[in-house]
């Protein structure tokens, strides 16, 4: 027996003792998740009839467990990790009181199938989808509990195509997520170690993201633009002459080397990403709330619309305007505001300007997304 096994048996024995510790806690936890599920059917007998649903995911529940915990945290563990762990804790829970499925815009591999998994965890059913449209259906039509798609890109602007469907669709923001974008570039094992690049494949965002990194390592190599991060790892894993630019988990899902990380221009790129679905979220402490507004194309419209939240000291953090599909020269604002709908400040602005548009509807209420978690 070495000095080393000697000095390090205390602390094993330690850790084998607190993994009993955490083993008997975790399934603790487990059983009374499965205790509120009960709970709640019970509450809710009749949601098989009469189309209303039991809620088993609370977004603002989640929100609130893991602000509790990371403002208790005092390490070595980052907030970030105890998040995650924390996020997966809960998803294995929540799957044992209900089988929830989120569909998502796919194909696999892609930043929204991460950003899926960093809000709901690794234990619910996902189901990637070939359109944004696909997904809003896939929720309306109860095939999906939720689903997530992509809204804004740091760099890139609004995905207009997701506020369109708002358009159309009764459906809420139940929470939004956070994701952090780090492109990589990455090949089939099988290429030689020197061989030279024939093609870089990615979605034309991706590379306009990573030109710079481009021009400067991999000058004169052609670039061509794919429906997704994720068809050009497939390419890839296809072609040993072709490399592909996506995140790592669609090197990690395809099989592919990779090559280089974190080849974006700019660090701080980051995506937000909504999860839908048709639930009315509590407040959360630290919230968001979503509305559609359309007015008529006349001036002083905006202004208009804009006062109400300035009297009642409510703060904007988004505005984006789309034309309304009436054909009548109306336009419709997608407006972000600090805090929850049923707060009376949130009501009375509402309300406010209820008396000035064409139609107001709140998108939802939902818990604020946290950098880094």
């Amino acid at each position: 027996m070495s000095a080393d096994d000697d000095a390090l048996r205390p602390l094993r024995e330690r850790i084998d003792a607190i993994d009993e510790q955490l083993l008997t806690l975790l399934n603790e936890r487990a059983q009374c998740a499965l205790d509120v599920g009960e709970i709640k059917q019970r509450l809710n007998p009749q949601h098989e009839r009469d189309d209303e649903e039991a809620i088993f995911y609370r977004p603002e529940r989640v929100a609130q467990i893991i602000a509790k915990l990371t403002a208790l945290n005092q390490g070595p563990m980052s907030d970030s990790n105890i998040a995650s762990l924390f996020r997966e804790i809960t998803s294995c829970c929540l799957s044992m009181e209900q089988p929830v499925t989120v569909a998502y815009f796919g194909p696999e591999g892609t930043y929204t199938e991460a950003a899926t998994i960093k809000q709901f965890g690794h234990f619910m059913n996902t189901s990637a989808m070939a359109s944004i449209d696909e997904v809003f259906r896939e929720v309306e039509s109860g095939a999906a509990n939720y689903g997530v798609v992509p809204v804004e890109n740091s760099t890139e602007g609004m995905v207009n195509h997701t506020l369109d469907c708002f358009l159309s669709t009764r459906l809420l923001i139940c929470a939004e997520v956070e994701l952090p974008i780090h492109h990589a570039l990455m090949r089939s094992p099988s290429a030689q170690e020197q061989a030279p690049v024939a093609q870089i494949l990615s979605h034309a965002q991706s590379l306009a993201q990573c030109r710079g990194w481009l021009d400067q390592h991999y000058p004169g190599v052609p670039r061509i633009a794919v429906a997704s991060n994720a068809e050009a790892a497939k390419q890839a894993q296809a072609q040993p002459e072709v490399a592909a630019i996506a995140g790592e988990m669609a090197a990690e899902r395809y099989g592919l080397r990779l090559l280089s990380t974190s080849i974006e221009d700019n660090p701080d790129n980051k995506t937000r990403f909504l999860v839908i679905g048709r639930q009315v979220v509590g407040p959360s402490g630290q919230d968001k709330t979503s509305i559609l507004v359309s007015v008529k194309n006349e001036p002083g419209a905006l202004l208009r619309i804009l006062e109400p939240f300035q009297r009642y000291d409510i703060s904007l953090s988004r505005i984006e305007t789309r034309p309304a599909r009436s054909g009548n020269w109306s336009y419709v604002f997608f407006i972000d505001f600090d805090g929850h709908q049923s707060q009376a400040n949130a009501q009375a602005v509402i309300e406010a300007i209820g008396d000035l548009a064409l139609e107001v509807r709140p998108l939802g209420s939902y818990p604020r997304a946290v950098a880094n978690q």
